[in-house]
């Protein structure tokens, strides 16, 4: 199963990938399928219900997952969405009961008995799963589908994640080689073909690539940089407290602000880069938490240490090229493939490990790339990122993506440029396989408990301090 740069890499908005884009988009696909029944037989007063499960059940609220199904019920997308129009439109359903789409007129939709958050046992698919369901005007079912939010933004019906396993499984090395010329599915298989081509990640990500967006290539990845260098500018420049009741303030404008006037200063101490690193990562996981438009590395919830870590490249490394920042890029959604594809980036299937874990060994392995590392010391590089995050639960507080969230993108962002360096002072041997380590996640997320794992009943999700 090839995953392209800009299936890891996809701009959307905040707070989540999985609770806010993906039933976004199912909402949209939904609507897709309709038009078509539609077109067909026409649907006399045609009502629309959604069914949240799982963990977009449990934390649907803090994730802003009703919000989301509305909105994409409402034609709006994560990549174009304009924020007052949204807002407009969200006003206007909750007010008068219905929707207004081309091709399909007035639809039936009340938020308060159409929208239902059931916090049962999760779908048997994912745990984040969603069930869509329309009706005529005498409540004849018309139309039913289930999606899954697997993820970074990726959603599945049930039966496309049904032939995905069954994909995974049977079509193996002879589906991926067809396709591509280097069609490597694990991390050794990575290394070997870049042993026998003579080539780097880098290079052998980019040839994969130019099967599929010959000629624009280094035009799009400039695009998605440029999108994650703008979040952090909007994150650096905003102030104020965080939707959501929890009360966080915003802290990235101020912390910047000290870090520009200690420029300069003899007494400026060596561990300062830290508070730059951090505070990249806090500016876009704060602009996250606020609603506002990321790109997913490999999910919203852990969009701050990619973009952190190239930043830390691009401002502060010697040597720092714009081709080095696109071969960061290239090698981050290398591993960020490699982990989805084995394991998980999903917190409500595998825990924090999956997001931040997973994002920390992308931005590992990139910046060991940029620096010049070799294909060894990059699969090195991602294999200590990522076992230093084994067993991370996804609790987050009030089901809102700030706290622990921002602060541990900064810290997942710290341990980046640590196991880059580690690596790049080796010579790429080292006891652990990269696939191994992400074997671990998997096994791990799959033993953890449920309340650990972005249903906000355990951990620090329950050990608030009093009020």
């Amino acid at each position: 199963m090839f995953l392209s740069i800009f299936d890891i890499f996809k701009i959307g908005i905040g707070p989540s990938s999985s609770h806010t884009m993906g039933p976004m988009l199912a909402a949209a696909r939904f609507l897709d399928d309709l038009r078509a029944i539609h077109a067909a037989h026409p649907i006399a007063g045609l009502q629309i219900k959604a069914t949240l499960y799982g963990s977009l059940a449990f934390t649907g609220k803090g994730h802003a997952t009703d919000r989301a199904v509305l909105l994409g019920l409402c034609g709006f997308s994560p990549e174009t969405i304009d924020p007052e129009k949204a807002a407009i439109a969200e006003a206007e359903v909750h007010e008068c009961g219905q929707i207004t789409l081309p091709d399909l007129g007035a639809v039936r939709f009340a938020p308060a008995t159409d929208l239902i958050f059931d916090y049962g046992p999760p779908l048997d698919g994912h745990a984040n799963g969603l069930i869509l369901a329309a009706f005529d005007q005498d409540g004849v079912p018309i139309h039913r589908e289930t999606y899954y939010s697997v993820g970074g933004g990726f959603v599945l019906t049930e039966e496309e994640l049904r032939r995905q396993n069954d994909d995974q499984v049977s079509l193996g090395e002879e589906k991926r080689a067809r396709d591509f010329p280097y069609p490597f599915g694990t991390a050794r298989e990575m290394l070997e073909m870049g042993k026998c081509a003579g080539k780097s990640i880098a290079q052998m990500k980019r040839a994969n690539e130019e099967v599929i967006h010959d000629g624009a290539l280094d035009d799009k990845i400039d695009y998605i940089w440029q999108a994650m260098d703008n979040c952090i500018e909007r994150g650096l420049t905003d102030q104020g407290i965080l939707p959501g009741g929890l009360n966080v303030r915003r802290r990235a404008k101020s912390i910047h602000a000290q870090l520009l006037a200690e420029r300069g200063h003899n007494t400026v101490q060596p561990h300062n880069v830290n508070d730059w690193l951090s505070v990249y990562a806090m500016a876009v996981n704060e602009e996250n938490a606020a609603g506002g438009q990321v790109v997913t590395s490999p999910t919203n919830g852990a969009a701050g240490v990619v973009p952190a870590v190239l930043r830390y490249y691009r401002d502060h490394c010697a040597g720092a090229s714009i081709e080095g920042g696109r071969d960061f890029l290239l090698v981050a959604s290398a591993i960020g493939g490699l982990i989805k594809h084995n394991a998980s980036i999903s917190g409500a299937e595998v825990g924090c490990q999956g997001e931040v874990g997973s994002a920390s060994a992308m931005a590992a392995a990139g910046l060991c790339a940029a620096l010049g590392g070799t294909n060894e010391q990059i699969e090195n590089a991602a294999e200590i990122a990522l076992e230093h995050h084994l067993g991370m639960t996804c609790d987050p507080a009030g089901g809102l993506v700030q706290v622990p969230c921002i602060e541990r993108n900064a810290l997942g962002a710290i341990k980046a440029v640590s196991a880059a360096s580690l690596a790049l002072r080796g010579d790429g041997q080292h006891f652990m396989p990269l696939d191994n380590c992400v074997r671990v996640m998997l096994e791990t997320g799959r033993d953890m408990s449920l309340k650990y794992k972005e249903t906000s009943t355990g951990g620090i999700a329950v050990n608030l301090p009093e009020c």
